[in-house]
């Protein structure tokens, strides 16, 4: 890639040989942990693989779930550590041990002090419910975390160097979220565009990049780690096969290994659609497990429901978009082989995923996966499909004049699916799901047109012609890896801290071992333990100068 001469990026070549901490990967794990050890006075460089920055958090939505942070009290949101642990406790407490809870609850409401207040990072609380609102502890807002749009301005280039959303539109969350599933306005998005501005995951990347670069972090692309190795000084990586730098610590927060088939095959217990950065292929975790690395959860992912439409790449390899809105949205329904519903459509991505891996006892074969939304021509005239343009049906799209034929042209059961259909009509009428009670709670309803009552979820399949497209089990990264502690420390097969080595993101098994509390609950993780990784960087570094009589400047 040929870097532009404004860019702020730094080439291997010009790279020094010692660097106080290095961190592989920048994703806003590798980011915050990078900024919170250079907020200290550490010499910092991270090093990125691809030829753009940010790994799937710039590609994403970058909503951060933390509960108690003071943005969101400031916000009038009421929320206290009690509720959150309790709330955690409900969602995760089978999983997590009761000291893990207390640490995350505690550390992510620091780490967003830190990120509000000792850098450029703009968060604002989103008024959107926890994903169980049934549970003891749950918050009606303020949890999840959005991002001001980010302009670049006063950082030449530094807007081009970041990784472009796989497909979101240049919107805030809080802008999508006024929507109710319609289309942008084009000519915000255009502007947008031409401008530089980015937003979402681009925003907190970039925002996180901009504070990296004024406290000097040195940021450096196209700069795969390719081996690491520790010695009685430190930590010595080969970058790109040739380069060498030492560093006191390294902070592994590479991604996960979704794009990588033979470590999916070793894994995942089913087949699965990646829709974040094809560049987390699982190299982070393969240089931790060879120093020694333990690890923890390599079955979890971070599921979503997607749909695949055929001309939908990402750095030129087939993707997909986040079905999840289209599923939610009045007018539509998911069926499975079978021509039966299996889900409440609104179910929050990663556990209406989780429904796709069920087995069918009778075949062993998965029972969901795929499965299909179908959907009316009302619904088509008023909401996009996979970005598609209201009322214009494309050509990946199955239609039929009726129930029975479209079943029929789908492989599903014609007769099961004509009827599941009838039953769907009579309680969408009366605005109740009686089979999966789909909009009876608050966050169902949160995704679901407001405009569409009594029930913003739910609306008949009246009027032909109809329509389906496929969905699949997909993920927004893997979420088992290096298993870590609360300070980020990558730990050996005998739950020992390795010296010197640190983990945060999806490289790093997830703080809620395969559970979702909420909104962004993937970067609640990440940030969280990154946060933590790069302020024990620091008090470990001060330690050092101490003992050695290095006095600060």
């Amino acid at each position: 890639m040929n870097i532009p001469l404004a860019s702020p990026a730094t080439p291997i070549t010009e790279l020094e040989s010692v660097y106080d901490v290095v961190v592989i990967g920048s994703g806003a794990a590798g980011l915050t942990s990078a900024v919170r050890a250079a907020h200290a006075g550490a010499n910092v460089l991270v090093l990125e693989k691809a030829a753009l920055l940010g790994g799937t958090s710039s590609a994403g939505g970058g909503v951060i779930w933390a509960p108690n942070n003071h943005l969101a009290r400031e916000a009038g949101f009421a929320d206290s550590k009690t509720a959150g642990a309790a709330y955690l406790h409900a969602v995760a407490g089978h999983a997590m041990e009761q000291a893990d809870i207390d640490w995350f609850v505690d550390t992510a409401a620091q780490a967003i002090e830190f990120l509000d207040g000792q850098t450029q990072v703009n968060l604002v609380p989103l008024a959107r419910p926890d994903y169980h609102m049934e549970w003891d502890g749950a918050a009606h807002g303020g949890r999840s975390l959005d991002n001001l749009p980010f302009t670049g301005e006063g950082y030449p280039g530094l807007s081009a160097m970041l990784r472009p959303p796989t497909y979101f539109p240049l919107l805030s969350m809080i802008e999508r979220d006024t929507l109710n599933g319609r289309a942008p306005d084009a000519g915000l998005l255009a502007e947008r565009a031409a401008s530089g501005v980015r937003t979402m995951g681009g925003a907190l990347v970039g925002s996180l990049a901009a504070t990296a670069l004024d406290l000097g972090v040195v940021l450096t692309l196209e700069a795969p780690v390719t081996d690491l190795v520790r010695s009685e000084t430190g930590w010595t990586l080969e970058i790109a096969g040739s380069s060498e730098v030492r560093a006191d610590a390294v902070v592994i927060a590479s991604g996960g290994f979704e794009w990588n088939e033979r470590l999916r095959r070793a894994f995942l217990p089913l087949p699965v659609t990646p829709i974040g950065a094809p560049s987390n292929e699982g190299d982070g975790l393969e240089l931790g497990l060879a120093v020694g690395a333990t690890v923890r959860d390599m079955t979890a992912v971070w599921g979503v429901p997607v749909i695949t439409p055929p001309a939908q790449q990402y750095d030129s390899k087939p993707s997909g978009r986040m079905g999840n809105v289209e599923m939610t949205l009045p007018g539509s329904i998911t069926v499975n082989a079978s021509g039966r519903r299996f889900v409440n459509e609104a179910l929050n991505y990663h556990d209406a995923a989780r429904v796709f891996a069920n087995i069918d006892p009778n075949t062993s074969y998965q029972a969901n996966n795929p499965a299909w939304l179908v959907f009316d021509a009302y619904y088509l005239e008023k909401y996009p499909v996979a970005g598609s343009t209201p009322g214009v049906p494309e050509e990946w799209m199955s239609s039929a004049e009726s129930l029975e034929e479209l079943g029929r042209a789908l492989g599903i059961d014609a007769a099961a699916l004509a009827e599941t259909v009838r039953t769907f009509n009579v309680d969408a009428e009366k605005g109740v799901d009686s089979e999966f009670g789909r909009g009876s709670s608050e966050q169902d309803r949160h995704l679901g047109d407001a405009s569409n009552l009594p029930n913003p979820c739910l609306a008949p399949l009246a009027r032909a012609p109809f329509y389906a497209v496929p969905l699949h089990a997909g993920v927004l990264g893997t979420s088992g890896g290096l298993a870590a502690n609360h300070d980020g420390q990558v730990l050996d097969r005998h739950g020992k801290p390795i010296e010197g080595l640190y983990a945060a993101g999806n490289v790093a098994a997830s703080v809620f071992r395969n559970n979702y509390p909420g909104g962004g609950a993937t970067l609640g993780s990440a940030v969280t333990r990154a946060f933590a990784a790069g302020r024990h960087i620091a008090a470990d570094g001060a330690r050092k100068r101490e003992a050695a009589g290095v006095v600060p400047a």
